[in-house]
């Protein structure tokens, strides 16, 4: 063996080299001096390792005509994006099942923003990943269109190009995650708006103009940190999930992909005897329905999305026995479970993804309705909630529902897919009671005239106490599986083989 090597092999070494962050070290020091991350890191942190094959490592920006090349090759390295295939969470599902691919927006080149080679390259990937049937993970910090690449000289406005709608066209077809740390403006912010899910850190902010172009459009002058900050944009559902920072973004993303990549073989669960103590004697009150979740997930399987967002309704994927399900449930710390107009369209579009991506739900039920009264109309309810029912009717994959508590009205049924019947298994706790709607409303309601004629107010109340009794004995969970309403009414501490058994019996 020798030492020397051919000149072209040496040249190429070199090439290469000027992409590496340890040739780029000012800008890797920038970086860190944030407390941020380098692209590369952040690709080093998300693939297993060994298993990352980049795509247009050598690009650079379209500047030739107006910088040195060499200084190109350092400074504009992969032209901003970083590309490839790669397997993520292979250890855990096999190398099959965990093959993805990645985009990171390389912030520290012209800070991330799209030339005409930074196209080139996110078309590319997209369309392998739809080929190949790859789930992308794309980070999107950075700051929209470029003018500057004076190279390109065929173009006016330069709005003939496809990533937008190519990396859009992949919805229902692979999962798509985009994690963004930093700014997110304009295009980039277009692109991680487009995701099926969205995590971003604490130090996020995400807007669909940067300052420049807002104070350009006579709109005035603003910083970067006044444009869409994460406090904002958790709240209205924009991010689904909130990471403390890259490092624990990177964690998240990998454990939500895990969810469409299968089943896994090592799983604990807790104790199950302790559902039959979850939900109060008392029907009027609350509880908190998290613990129910956890409880029957397998152990630390649960992951909720847009927590503070339709906060009526929760949203996320748990596991049971290694298998990976979409979870939806009513909590009725919020509002007592009521589904309002925020909470319906947020289901509605989970369900649309989760079934698109062939993801099998369970529906935890425990609510009054649909919430009614002039500020829910205000709020657009009767479009809203009626886009759950159109997403429960288009599902193809199985639903189990299984009824905690209360099982009134139409949100009761929007829960479930439409329909009790819609489910391949709709089974209650014996703490379940059911009706057409809440059971005060139906007393008060439909014996309206029988409480108006009696005129002391204690008597009147008494009244009102022992209809109300009379119709939660009509509705309890028994009567309602004896009128064949539901499947079964099931003991708390069985829910987990149920939902196993059920699940089974529909694959």
């Amino acid at each position: 063996m020798t030492d020397d090597i051919r000149p072209e092999l040496a040249a190429w070494r070199d090439r290469v080299a000027r992409t590496l962050d340890e040739h780029r070290a000012e800008a890797r020091a920038k970086r860190h001096a944030k407390g941020y991350r380098t692209a590369r890191e952040n690709v080093d942190d998300l693939a297993d390792a060994g298993s990352f094959l980049e795509y247009g490592q050598l690009a650079v920006a379209a500047q030739r005509s107006r910088r040195e090349y060499e200084d190109l090759q350092s400074n504009t390295a992969g032209d901003g994006i970083i590309t490839g295939t790669c397997t993520i969470n292979a250890a855990q599902v096999g190398a099959e099942r965990g093959r993805a691919a990645i985009i990171v927006n390389d912030y520290s080149v012209l800070a991330g923003t799209q030339g005409f080679f930074h196209h080139k390259k996110l078309d590319r990937i997209c369309e392998l990943a739809e080929d190949l049937s790859l789930p992308l993970v794309m980070y999107t910090e950075g700051g929209g269109g470029r003018p500057g690449d004076t190279d390109v000289t065929t173009q006016i406005a330069g709005l003939n190009i496809n990533s937008f709608s190519t990396w859009a066209g992949l919805s229902g077809k692979v999962p798509r995650i985009a994690v963004n740390n930093g700014y997110c403006f304009a295009g980039n912010a277009a692109l991680f708006g487009c995701a099926d899910f969205t995590i971003a850190t604490r130090n996020s902010w995400i807007g669909m103009a940067g300052p420049a172009m807002i104070e350009g459009g006579g709109l005035g002058k603003f910083d970067p940190t006044d444009i869409g900050p994460i406090a904002v944009q958790e709240k209205n559902g924009v991010v689904d999930v909130v990471a403390e920072d890259e490092a624990h973004a990177t964690a998240l993303a990998r454990q939500l992909l895990s969810y469409f990549q299968g089943p896994v073989e090592a799983w604990t669960a807790a104790s199950q005897e302790v559902l039959r103590d979850l939900i109060p004697e008392d029907r009027r009150w609350a509880y908190p329905v998290r613990r129910v979740i956890e409880t029957i997930a397998d152990t630390g399987s649960f992951f909720e999305l847009q927590r503070i967002y339709g906060r009526s309704v929760i949203t996320g994927f748990i596991r049971l026995e290694g298998r990976p399900l979409a979870l939806i449930a009513n909590d009725c710390q919020q509002m007592g479970g009521a589904v309002d107009s925020q909470a319906a369209e947020k289901a509605a579009r989970f369900l649309g993804i989760c079934d698109a991506l062939r993801l099998p739900v369970l529906s935890l039920t425990d609510t009054p309705g649909f919430m009614v009264g002039p500020d829910s109309e205000k709020a657009g309810a009767v479009r809203s909630m009626s886009r759950l029912f159109v997403a429960g009717a288009g599902m193809t994959v199985p639903i189990v529902a299984i009824f905690l508590r209360k099982g009134y009205g139409l949100g009761a049924m929007a829960m479930t897919g439409g329909s009790f019947v819609r489910p391949v298994y709709a089974a209650s706790w014996p703490s379940g009671e059911f009706g057409g709607m809440g059971l005060e409303g139906a007393v008060r309601l439909g014996f309206k005239k029988e409480l108006d004629a009696v005129a002391d107010p204690a008597e009147r109340e008494l009244l009102y106490q022992q209809l109300l009794a009379r119709m939660y004995e009509v509705g309890r969970a028994t009567e309602a599986a004896a009128h064949l309403e539901i499947d079964a009414v099931i003991d708390p501490a069985d829910t987990r083989a149920v939902i196993a058994r059920a699940f089974a019996a529909a694959a």
